[in-house]
């Protein structure tokens, strides 16, 4: 597939903020217009909203804290009982 360039003027304010979203979605500006493009050829209409959630403060640190244990398993108990868990959370 030839790959050819596209130039999009837009407002610098609004393209600092595409990126920063594009970046907070896992994807480049190019990769999001690409996208866009694919699906609206393939429907034939302007097709989607593309929204990202972004976690509050306690859902980031609990998503924080799960990859803490998946690096460092050693610095946390495990539970095989969940009648002790349970005890051990009731404490």
């Amino acid at each position: 597939m030839t790959k050819s360039t596209l130039s999009i003027r837009m407002d610098s304010d609004l393209k600092k903020q595409f990126r920063e979203l594009c970046e907070d979605m896992g994807m480049t500006m190019t990769e999001a217009f690409t996208i866009f493009a694919e699906k609206s050829v393939r429907e034939y209409r302007i097709p989607f909203e593309i929204v990202a959630e972004i976690p509050n403060k306690e859902t980031a640190e609990a998503m924080n804290e799960g990859d803490d244990i998946l690096r460092h398993p050693e610095r946390y108990k495990g539970y095989s009982d969940v009648d002790e868990m349970f005890a051990d959370i009731l404490k």
